[in-house]
Order: C-alpha cells, then structure tokens, then sequence
C-alpha cells in the first residue's frame, strides 16, 4: 500500500526537518521515516474499519426502529444498508481484525462522530437510491459503499480534523491513503469470504529498501549534490532559493542517482509536483528548469547514464502527463 509517490512525501518532509531540527542522526532520522510511513499504513485499516463502524450504528439504528414499529404495529425497517453484504464481509475480514487488535485502533471513541456520519449517508441521494434499488446483489453492495466513501468520506473536512487530532503523521496521508482504500473495496470478492487480501504494508521489499536508500543518499551525498545545483545555476539565482527548494532537488537528484530503472523525466515531474505542494507558488516552474539542467550536466559530465527527455516532455508538469508516465514505468517505481 505504501507507495513511491508517498515515500517521496514523507522523505521530502523528514529531510527538511532532520536539517531544521539539528539533531543530525541519521539512523534516528531513519527510524523516523519508516515509522511515519507505518502510521500510514495504520490509517489505512482505520479508515476500512470506518466502514464497519458505521454499519455497527446503523444496525443499531434499525433494531430500535423495528423494535417501536412492532410496538406500534407497523412495518420494519429494511436491513437492507445494516446487513450490507460487503460490509459484513469486511467486518469479518481476519486480516482486517488482526490489525486492529494489534495496533488498538478502533472507533469506539468517536461514537457521536459515527452517528454524524450515519445521519449524512441517510440524506445522501446514493443511499436513498440503494435502499429503493431493488438489486439484491453483492456487487450493488459492494458499489454503494464505494459511491459512499467516494463522496462522503474522501472530501470530508470533519474527517480530516479528527484524524488530525489522532495523530500528526496523518496530516499529509489521507489523500492518498483514500485511493487506496477505494481501491480495496473494488477488490473485495464475495468468494474469498473473510479472507480477502487487504492491501500489503509495502508491495514488496524493494519499496522499503527505495525508501532507506533514497533517504540515505539524500542526506549523506548533501554536498555534492547542492554543489551539482550551484554549478549548474549560472543562469538562476540560487543564492535566493527557498530552503524547501534546495531539499526537494537534492532528493531528487539523490533519486536520479541512485536508481538507475527510473527515467528522469518521471523523477523531474515528481519533484516538481511535491514543489507545487510544500514550497512557494513559483517553485514549479523553477525547480523543473533547474532539474533539467542538472541531469543535464550529470549526463554530459559522465556521472548520469540515463536517456534525457525530450523537450516538450521535460517542460509538461501537469498532472495527466505526470500519471501517464508514471503507469508507463510502474514496474521500476
């Protein structure tokens, strides 16, 4: 589940505060880094027992409900969201609880928040249509709750405050953590009962392995690396560049270096978007200029072998280039 492009992040985070912080350790500052990247994984499991939490409220919604209608001699509620099929597999999911239990992470604190939660997917359009669908089937299911996640919890600034006060490692993680969520109930199969695969930690090894390396290269190569970024910035004013912008491209060049399977024009769009993100509005456009001209100067000097992109590429940083580029090389990131 842990991904590159949240690697990128958190390294992009951790290097700026392992030179603010002044305590220069840098196998404390490791440590670190791959904590942060846990806390994201533990987000993931806590925002897929949302969904379980939910149903939990919703259930008991519907026994008091049935309860004074029988009272009173009218129907029942349907149990039709309370019973959700794929949120019943999910509840009984055993990777799911394992973690759970492992980790102490659960909702049972956050009941008025749950019950919030409950009242706006009642009033959503999505759930009155599901409950007045006559199609019984797991996929309808399992479909209303991604429509559910996709639009009342992805955008969902009470969410965000409260995951906020849980914990500070997950300021930066939920917008891409919500991809993955999304992507796991897409994968859910009726047929693998409770045990369906969640996502893993890391895809493999190899993720962990770019992440310990990438940071490492960052920090102990930091001298050669801005001393690439002063010789090559004859033509910017380098002297007056955000602190952030200087982080970003060491790591970017530490990137450039270090893995050989990674073209230059995906790690050049990466860094510039994460420009966009923690630096100043001009960063961007800066940062790809300067970028270019180092790798470069890497090639040219013979300390780079890799295949420099072509100019209409190098200059694109918009987004729908940046992902296709990415899916073009998923296997090296």
């Amino acid at each position: 589940m842990i991904n590159r492009e949240l690697i990128r992040i958190k390294i992009v985070q951790l290097t700026y505060a392992y030179y603010q912080n002044g305590n220069k350790n840098i196998d404390s500052a490791e440590k670190e880094l791959l904590f942060c990247l846990s806390k994201a994984y533990d987000l993931y499991n806590y925002l897929l027992e949302l969904i379980v939490a939910i149903t939990h409220e919703e259930r008991h919604r519907v026994e008091i409900a049935t309860q004074k209608a029988n009272r009173e001699g009218l129907e029942a509620p349907s149990q039709k969201f309370a019973f959700n099929k794929f949120a019943v597999q999910l509840e009984e999911n055993k990777m799911l609880n394992t973690f759970l239990e492992e980790q102490k992470l659960s909702w049972d604190n956050d009941i008025e928040f749950i019950r919030k939660m409950c009242t706006q997917i009642e009033s959503s359009s999505i759930y009155q249509e599901y409950m007045e669908n006559l199609d019984d089937s797991y996929e309808a299911d399992r479909e209303v709750w991604r429509k559910l996640y996709k639009q009342l919890i992805q955008e969902n600034s009470d969410i965000d405050a409260l995951l906020e006060e849980k914990s500070l490692y997950w300021n930066d993680d939920k917008e891409v953590v919500d991809t993955f969520v999304l992507k796991t109930i897409k994968r859910f199969d009726v047929a693998n009962k409770s045990e369906q695969e969640l996502l893993p930690e890391y895809r493999d090894e190899e993720d962990r392995e770019f992440a310990r390396k990438l940071f490492r290269a960052t920090i102990l190569n930091a001298d050669t690396y801005q001393r690439y970024m002063s010789e090559t910035s004859r033509n910017w004013d380098f002297s007056r560049l955000a602190y952030m912008d200087v982080v970003i491209m060491q790591i970017a060049i530490a990137e450039m270096l270090t893995f050989p399977n990674i073209p230059i024009s995906v790690t050049i769009n990466e860094y510039v978007n994460l420009a966009k993100l923690y630096s100043t509005p001009k960063s961007g456009g800066y940062i790809n200029g300067m970028l270019d001209a180092i790798a470069r100067y890497l090639v040219d000097t013979g300390k780079l072998f890799k295949a420099l992109p072509e100019p209409k590429q190098r200059r694109s940083t918009n987004r729908v280039q940046r992902n296709s580029e990415s899916n073009q090389t998923n296997d090296e990131l």
